[in-house]
């Protein structure tokens, strides 16, 4: 990914009515599926005091003829696309 432009972030609603401020950090393609992972744009002082803040997937659905952000339907799912997206990092790193 390009960070010619500087990092993209999108605003995501919780269940609970919350925004939470992410940064696209890396997406695949999988299955014929498009999986993006975030990490919640926060602030040092607030990341240190909270372990919640780890990388965040989702994929693009599309309903209704308009293109959403979904989470994983399986642990499974999540499990496999996480394993795809910390071997791209680690690769990325060497």
């Amino acid at each position: 990914m390009s960070e010619e432009y500087g990092p993209d972030f999108i605003t995501v609603t919780d269940e609970e009515g919350n925004d939470i401020e992410l940064e696209l950090v890396d997406a695949l393609e999988h299955k014929g599926t498009t999986y993006m992972a975030f990490f919640p744009a926060v602030l040092e002082e607030d990341a240190e005091d909270s372990d919640e803040y780890g990388m965040v997937i989702l994929k693009s659905i599309e309903e209704n003829g308009e293109e959403l952000l979904s989470t994983l339907d399986t642990d499974e799912e999540l499990e496999e696309i996480y394993g795809l997206f910390m071997e791209r990092f680690y690769d990325e790193e060497e």
